[in-house]
Order: C-alpha cells, then sequence, then structure tokens
C-alpha cells in the first residue's frame, strides 16, 4: 500500500508484535489458542518501535502489558507496533496523495497480514486500536471511518478542535518559513498586494521546499523546526492536492498571515468534532470507545476533547470520557486504563 509514495518513504517495513506467554502453550499440530489483538497507533515523530524500546526509568509498551497481564488487569492479548513515520515526521493514520496511503496500510495491509500470520480472533470484535496525540486521532478516525476493521477504539489526547489545537501554533510556523523565503526584504515602502503574489492561495512560493530540503538534511532539528514540520505534515494530510507544490496546500497567506478559509474549511472536514453526526452509526457498533485528556495539555486539546465527548453524549454514542491533572507528554501511564478497558470490551 506503501509503494510509490509520493514522499519516497520505504514501503517494506519491519513490525514489531507482543505475543502474550500464553501463545506457545497447548500449541500442537498447527493449532492453538486465538487472541484477541490491539494496534498501538504512536503519535507525531514517533513510530512502532519507539513504543517497544528500552526506556530509562519507565515502562515500555510490552513491558506496561506484561505488567497489566500479570496483575490479571487485562487477559492475554497480542499488540501491534506499526511503524508509520514519515519524512514529515508522521502522518495522521489517514489516506493522502501527498503523505501516502497509511489507513489502507493499516486496514487492507497489515490487518490481513497478521491475521494470517499469527493466531489472532480474526474479526473486528476481538481487533481494536489505541494511540495517544496524532495516534489517539488516528484511532478516533478509524473508529469512525474504518469501523468493519474495528470493534473497539481508546483515543488518548486526539488532535481535536482544530480552530484550537492547530490555528493557535501558526505564527511560528510562518515566522520559520519566512527564513527561507525566496525574496529578502528591505526597509521602506512595502507594496503587500505584490508582495503576497504566489501565496495568496495556499501555495508555495519556494520557502516550504527549501525549509523541507534543509530540515531533511538536519540531524538535530530544533523545536521550532519540529513544530513547523508538524504543521506542514498536518498541510499534507488534511488539504492534499497533487496540482500544488510539494502536493499540498498551507491554510494561511505567507505573507500577510491572514487564514485562508477555503483552505481552513478542508482542515475542518478532518476534525473528530465535525464528524460525529455524520459517523454515529458507525460509532454505535463499537463494543467499547475510550477517550482522555489531562486538563492542562499544552497543546489545549483538552477543549477538543470535551467538545468530542459532548457531541457524542448528544448523538447517543456510548463512551467513556476522563480528564485526569496532567499536560501532554508523558502520560503513558494512562494505558494503564485504557488497554484493560480495551480487553473487557474485545474478549471472547
Amino acid at each position: 500500500m506503501l509503494a510509490d509514495n509520493p514522499l519516497g518513504d520505504p514501503h517494506a517495513r519491519t513490525l514489531d508484535v507482543l505475543l502474550p506467554p500464553q501463545y506457545d502453550q497447548g500449541y500442537a499440530h498447527g493449532r492453538g489458542r486465538r487472541f484477541p489483538v490491539l494496534f498501538d497507533l504512536v503519535g507525531y515523530t514517533g513510530s512502532g518501535h519507539s513504543h517497544t524500546n528500552w526506556r530509562n526509568f519507565d515502562e515500555n509498551v510490552p513491558e506496561r502489558v506484561a505488567r497489566l497481564m500479570h496483575q490479571r488487569k487485562m487477559g492475554p492479548t497480542i499488540i501491534v507496533f506499526p511503524d508509520c513515520f514519515t519524512a514529515l515526521g508522521g502522518n495522521q493514520y489517514i489516506n493522502s496523495t501527498a503523505i501516502g496511503r497509511y489507513a489502507d496500510y493499516l486496514t487492507r495491509e497489515l490487518i490481513p497480514f497478521v491475521d494470517k500470520e499469527l493466531r489472532t480472533l480474526g474479526s473486528r470484535e476481538h481487533r481494536g486500536c489505541f494511540g495517544k496525540s496524532s495516534g489517539g486521532y488516528g484511532a478516533m478516525i478509524h473508529g469512525m471511518k474504518y469501523t468493519r476493521y474495528w470493534g473497539a477504539v481508546a483515543n488518548h489526547s486526539g488532535d481535536a478542535y482544530f480552530d484550537f489545537v492547530y490555528r493557535s501554533d501558526w505564527p511560528g510556523t510562518l515566522a520559520e518559513l519566512a527564513r527561507y523565503r525566496p525574496r529578502r526584504r528591505r526597509a521602506g515602502a512595502i507594496d503587500v498586494v505584490a508582495e503576497q503574489a504566489g501565496v495568496s492561495e495556499g501555495l508555495d512560493d519556494g520557502r516550504v521546499r527549501d525549509f523541507l530540503r534543509k530540515a531533511w538534511k538536519r540531524s538535530d532539528p530544533s523545536s521550532r523546526e519540529i513544530h513547523c514540520l508538524m504543521n506542514l505534515c498536518m498541510a499534507a494530510s488534511y488539504d492534499p492536492d497533487p496540482e500544488a507544490p510539494n502536493g499540498f496546500r498551507i491554510p494561511f497567506n505567507m505573507e500577510t498571515g491572514e487564514l485562508l478559509n477555503a483552505r481552513w474549511q478542508r482542515w475542518r472536514k478532518h476534525d473528530p468534532i465535525n464528524l460525529v453526526t455524520r459517523y454515529a452509526k458507525n460509532l454505535k457498533s463499537l463494543s467499547g470507545l475510550f477517550i482522555d485528556c489531562g486538563w492542562r495539555d499544552q497543546y489545549h486539546i483538552q477543549f477538543g476533547s470535551r467538545i468530542l465527548s459532548k457531541r457524542l453524549q448528544e448523538a447517543g454514542v456510548n463512551h467513556i470520557y476522563e480528564e485526569f491533572d496532567d499536560t501532554h507528554s508523558g502520560i503513558d501511564y494512562r494505558m494503564d486504563a485504557s488497554l484493560p478497558f480495551l480487553y473487557r470490551s474485545l474478549s471472547p
């Protein structure tokens, strides 16, 4: 599904999988116990490998799952760790002509592969996904649009209410891109109308291209550069355009900072808070939907999470929504709540 993706990212990838201790017990003659399966969708700049790596002073996800199973808070489960990293730092687990077909990669390639190679309970009733941040967004969107594959989802601090989450971050991105402006600024009188030529429709005048070229050569990008890359990744996810430079448009006039309403509406069509009504039937078919967010989230995702829960309730979608006293960072411990919930929702 990722072959010939527009970023030239590798289409053949290794896949980490955690098998429960009971996987080999009682196995004989090609037969054995089958297990529910969970897919771990990591956040922006991560990959499945980042959740299986050794961690100092903390548990990685396999260690956390092993502890939860040992404590009998959840039963034996297969955990799959997809690698969906891209040259733009990640993706939103959706299909984009500017990034690649990552929704199809999960649902049409990895799920059949895992069900063929491992002893899974190979139906949506026993398959779920979970994630944080971009991974939480991906889990939520898959619970809406791809319900034929997933029976339960958990969304930790997933992107929602784009007017809060993204718009406030774009001034810094525009300032970073201004460093790559093709024409040097000069003090004195400025003809703003002339200066904005080429960028008033969300098209690139070369600064996005040059930023990306430099970013792809760096091994230690700054926080400012990471946030710029992240916003460009979101633009490539939500407003791809094969005819535009770089394959996507951005939602602001890069000279004046004006919001481009036509472009922003393309983003808002991907906002989970605007999709509940359309996908209410699919959401109601889930056996479990878990959402949480810290009320000190530095990206203000708690507001979008509250709106999402409110609209789910108004649509009659059964779900659990929890908040906790923390930020967006270092909250893997919240899996102690979501993973047992998912197991109970998916267990035979």
